[in-house]
């Protein structure tokens, strides 16, 4: 039954059918590799990137950004705004501009208190040894709510020039319906913080300008595939239903009128995992594992990595690897089980390793390197 479903899931078109990922995952743990510690004592962090000379920014939920230079030392940056660190809320995610060494731009996602409650919010600003300056916000997520869940957010710079945002609902489960405003949604600006003029659903009325997608929960993972240029990003669900999906402009992905999930008080959210309209996700996983961070690896030392999707787990704390052929998703292995730790950043570091953060209160940054004479 399982290889019937499988072979059925490979062969379905992308906006046809989803498959359950559970019928294709793989429990090992491989050899031909090494976790090394480079940090530890991080406090919640959330986000890493890196920094030219191999130094790193990290982020951590509780407010701080910290630098951490190849020498060992560790620094606070200072010049943050002011933010609002409570429940998943606080310092979010970081990304470096693509001319980063030229223009010392950084972009950062972090919550903030407003008329109504909190939200997210994205600045730039330029970074100059430890201190930000010229800090700036670019996005106001509207409105703001009471509540500190479902937040979002992953920032990724666009081949295309564009800055894509990732957003929760604030566990308002049916305002990601709602288009009049960007709870659960995913949002496209440029990098000043102005609005495309290819954006979706610029000319229609009622509808943000910003706005790119929309019926969505809570994304904390996306990423850019090297080879396709496809843009992928998974949803954190509910009790089941995390699932992974692809970009595409102006699309509605259904939450919370279909989900194959339920509440988790066990209650029935919807009882519908399909709806015309409303695109299915390539891949779906019941029981959840809380996926948090995402890369799709590019580098060079792990060469049967290239192309897959790598995903953190943060309550079947592992680190999910899933393989994909022609957009489809056809194995999936569990790496570092018996790391026993919550994963909530994966990132494809410019050396070809692979890094990752752990989600305590005393985490760390640790790098997957290849065993020598791999």
């Amino acid at each position: 039954m399982f290889l019937f479903i499988a072979l059925f899931c490979l062969l379905s078109s992308l906006h046809m059918t989803a498959c359950a990922a559970q019928q294709s995952e793989n429990d090992s743990e491989p050899n031909g590799f090494r976790v090394v510690t480079v940090s530890r004592g991080l406090v919640f962090p959330w986000s890493v990137a890196f920094l030219p000379g191999g130094d790193f920014l990290v982020t951590e939920r509780g407010g701080r950004m910290l630098l951490l230079g190849n020498d060992g030392k560790t620094r606070v940056v200072t010049g943050l705004p002011d933010i609002h660190s409570a429940g998943q809320g606080g310092l979010l995610d970081v990304i470096t501009d693509p001319d980063f060494k030229s223009n010392r731009t950084i972009y950062f996602s972090f919550v903030a208190k407003g008329p109504g409650g909190s939200g997210t919010e994205v600045a730039r600003a330029v970074l100059e040894d430890a201190e930000l300056k010229n800090t700036r916000i670019i996005f106001r997520a509207k409105p703001k709510t009471p509540g500190n869940i479902h937040f979002g957010s992953r920032l990724l710079a666009s081949p295309d020039g564009t800055l894509i945002i990732t957003l929760g609902e604030k566990g308002r489960m049916r305002e990601a319906q709602n288009i009049s405003n960007h709870l659960g949604s995913i949002i496209r600006i440029n990098p000043d913080g102005s609005i495309p003029q290819d954006n979706p659903f610029l000319d229609r009325k009622g509808y943000p300008a910003a706005l790119y997608t929309y019926g969505n929960r809570n994304i904390q993972g996306i990423a850019l595939h090297p080879e396709t240029g496809i843009i992928w990003f998974h949803e954190h669900g509910p009790k089941g239903g995390d699932e992974i999906n692809i970009l595409m402009p102006g699309v509605n992905y259904g939450w919370p009128v279909i989900t194959y999930g339920v509440d988790y008080s066990g209650a029935v959210i919807s009882d519908k995992t399909a709806a015309p309209g409303m695109e299915q996700p390539v891949v779906y996983w019941v029981p959840s594992i809380a996926p948090s961070g995402m890369t799709i690896y590019d580098g060079t030392l792990f060469p049967k990595w290239k192309g897959n999707i790598f995903i953190g787990a943060l309550v079947q704390r592992h680190l999910r690897r899933v393989v994909l052929r022609d957009n489809n998703v056809v194995k999936q292995e569990i790496l570092l089980k018996n790391l026993k730790e919550r994963i909530r950043d994966v990132r494809t570091g410019p050396d070809g390793f692979l890094y990752l953060l752990t989600d305590s209160a005393n985490g760390r940054l640790l790098r997957l390197e290849p065993h020598p004479g791999q």
